[in-house]
């Protein structure tokens, strides 16, 4: 059974390699971490591999957003090294995204690995629907590109999407399970938004159909990470009190 660690992937943004490793062995718990750009461009592919023999599951996140043969490359090699999760970009199309969701396939099978879910990320959390018009001359509204969005990647065969959580619930209905809502833009109570612009409690988030949350800074950045998370996870505890009537086993 899932249970509230699972549902936390833990952003090792901003860390040096030998920082993020030691990190992840001083928070008690943990399953979930996030591997973005930097942490990856720094330490490269083996960074994946250390962090699996600490028994950690990877999610990587460096948003693919190419031509459909390049997306389907790269899902192809970071599959192979074992990441779970993989970031897309949805506005890639429909062609990208289903090469992509090949390549993953691919790239799984060629190492006996699990085929990863391969995430579409929508509109993502530092943006504010007056910059998306201003700066990018969308039209659309946030609340009508993410379902678009999210029904191009769903219809291109994509296993979830990224989301903010405040679109959650709206997204849940037109995609139900086992289809991914994995949300960022997680902030505790107390937490500073920084430069997240559409944020929600944890949860919060979990009670409107998101499947696991990323939290960063709030963690990351706690006086005591191990207490941070466990409060996190005792904040999902609670939100499944309330959804089920009882508690988590």
């Amino acid at each position: 059974m899932t249970t509230a660690a699972d549902q936390i992937i833990v952003a090792l943004d901003g860390m040096a390699p030998e920082q993020a490793l030691a990190f992840c062995q001083s928070v008690d718990g943990l399953r979930w971490v996030k591997v973005g750009l930097e942490l990856f461009v720094q330490a490269g592919p083996e960074v994946i591999a250390q962090l699996r023999e600490q028994g950690l599951r990877v999610f990587l996140d460096l948003k693919f957003h190419d031509i459909p043969a390049t997306m389907a490359g790269a899902c192809r090699r970071v599959a192979a090294l074992g990441a779970e999760l993989i970031t897309v970009h949805a506005c890639a199309g429909s062609e990208a995204l289903q090469a992509a969701q090949a390549g993953a396939v691919e790239g799984a099978a060629n190492t006996a690995l699990k085929v990863p879910t391969l995430l579409a990320v929508t509109v993502l959390t530092s943006w504010s629907e007056q910059r998306l018009k201003q700066e990018l001359a969308i039209t659309q509204d946030i609340r009508e590109r993410v379902p678009a969005l999210a029904s191009l990647a769903a219809a291109a065969g994509i296993g979830g999407c990224v989301c903010s959580p405040q679109e959650a619930a709206a997204l849940r209905v037109l995609h139900p399970a086992p289809f991914a809502l994995v949300t960022p833009g997680i902030r505790p109570r107390g937490s500073e938004a920084g430069d997240q612009s559409r944020v929600m409690g944890p949860g919060a988030a979990i009670a409107a159909g998101a499947t696991q949350l990323v939290i960063g800074r709030p963690i990351t950045r706690a006086n005591d990470p191990s207490a941070a998370f466990a409060t996190c996870c005792a904040d999902l505890d609670q939100a499944a009190i309330g959804i089920s009537g009882v508690s988590c086993p």
